[in-house]
């Protein structure tokens, strides 16, 4: 009797543990984006021979906006990406092979493109570098050279001004003082002390204007055009229709992952008379069954959050401007009476799209300031976008400081702070009044 007993809670232990171990496979499974899906649910086909695996790549049709007729080529976001797979290190040792002879130069050049980060930097000192090969000084400054020459320009630079200059020699239409000013005054520049260089070199502010805004032309990091399209590619989890103004959300069913049970194999392996075969087969045909079910839960999960979210969002898609009203996860989560961490890993890397482009579905989300005079929410992301177009119509000779900028969103019944209008400028990456100044003719 003790010993059925042992049995019986050891069975209800393990039981327990299958169940919380799938729980938290449930819960890992919402929190994936498509591409994280795809990867598990091949993981998992190749573990269990009764799962296979289906992929739709019918792409199909998507409504032309009403107020913009795009091409099939255009609003197909798989042409927007660019054909590059090559990285920057394979590109750079494929220039160093076809221009440069075998020779111990090249070796050194093959030694220091090593030390190539991402950003196309240089990550060794050459001092460092010289003691590592025995090289001379002066033939590692030669390989370093050599670098520096390849595509794309600014490659191998030490350090921004070192990338800057790199740039601007390689260009014909630079203007005429660029390369001396970035040499000799850099840090006066970047620090907007142009009085100081337009004393030194004789010139008018509008001249270091121009140098500056030139300068905003050149790529601070000329490696990462190689890196730029990992990740690009999305695949939208959901579909936005409307029609006669009617918004209605459906589940994106391109590219997304499929299973299907192997029933011709599981009735081969059913009818072999072996104990353990019958329970791998059992076992493996619950982990399918399982996994279907999760993922059709995923799915809905992710539409009914999505499809809510749409409905309380209804300006966004209307309007030109695509105002956002403040909204929170615990609202989303009160409304369709599942958790509020349910709704947090069902929005983030998920995606809708729409006509007018694709959204990550949290960026739906936005904190609301309570206006004293009326007593209504106003959006942090309306509050930004207010701020961005008082900036973007300014003076540019005489640019707002942030108590103007405070008094102008009064004017528009928008009540908040100096130090709230600072947080959200630099928000928006917007440098301060003094900074924002022009000296154009």
């Amino acid at each position: 009797m003790k010993f059925e007993q042992h049995q019986s809670q050891q069975q209800k232990q393990v039981q327990k543990l299958a169940m919380t171990q799938q729980l938290q496979q449930s819960i890992q499974i919402l929190q994936y984006n498509s591409e994280e899906l795809f990867a598990y649910i091949e993981a998992k086909s190749l573990e269990n021979p009764l799962i296979d695996i289906q992929t739709e790549t019918n792409y199909g049709d998507f409504p032309s906006s009403s107020n913009k007729t795009y091409s099939n080529e255009e609003n197909n976001y798989l042409n927007q990406i660019p054909d590059n797979h090559t990285s920057l290190f394979e590109y750079l040792i494929d220039q160093i092979h076809l221009n440069y002879r075998d020779t111990y130069l090249r070796t050194l050049v093959l030694f220091l493109v090593e030390y190539i980060d991402l950003n196309g930097y240089l990550m060794i000192d050459l001092d460092e570098a010289t003691l590592k090969t025995g090289a001379k000084s002066i033939e590692m400054l030669d390989a370093l050279t050599l670098i520096q020459q390849l595509d794309p320009a600014g490659v191998g630079a030490r350090d921004l001004r070192e990338c800057l200059l790199l740039q601007v020699e390689r260009d014909d239409t630079a203007p005429a003082l660029a390369y001396i000013v970035i040499e000799e005054e850099f840090d006066h520049l970047a620090n907007r002390k142009w009085s100081l260089i337009a004393k030194k070199f004789e010139v008018e502010m509008s001249e270091i204007q121009t140098i500056f805004d030139y300068i905003q032309t050149l790529n601070p990091a000329p490696g990462s055009i190689f890196e730029s399209t990992l990740g690009l590619y999305i695949r939208p989890d959901l579909t936005l229709r409307i029609k006669e103004n009617q918004l209605n959300v459906i589940s994106n069913r391109t590219g997304t992952p499929t299973i299907q049970f192997q029933q011709a194999y599981f009735e081969r392996m059913e009818a072999i008379d072996d104990k353990e075969v019958q329970e791998y087969i059992k076992e493996k045909k619950n982990e399918f069954e399982w996994l279907e079910k999760t993922i059709l839960q995923r799915g809905d999960t992710i539409l009914r959050v999505g499809t809510e979210i749409v409905q309380r969002q209804q300006q966004f898609f209307f309007k030109e401007d695509r105002p956002l009203k403040p909204m929170t996860l615990k609202e989303i989560a009160e409304a369709l009476d599942i958790h509020e961490s349910t709704v947090s890993r069902a929005v983030n890397g998920k995606y809708l799209e729409t006509e007018f482009g694709v959204f990550e579905l949290r960026s739906f989300f936005s904190n609301g300031l309570s206006n004293e005079t009326t007593g209504e929410e106003t959006s942090t992301s309306s509050i930004k976008k207010q701020i961005q177009v008082l900036v973007d119509s300014e003076n540019k000779a005489k640019p707002l400081s942030d108590q103007k900028l405070v008094d102008l969103l009064k004017e528009q019944e928008i009540e908040i702070s100096r130090r709230t209008v600072t947080k959200y400028r630099e928000a928006l990456g917007i440098p301060a009044s003094s900074k924002r100044k022009r000296y154009d003719n």
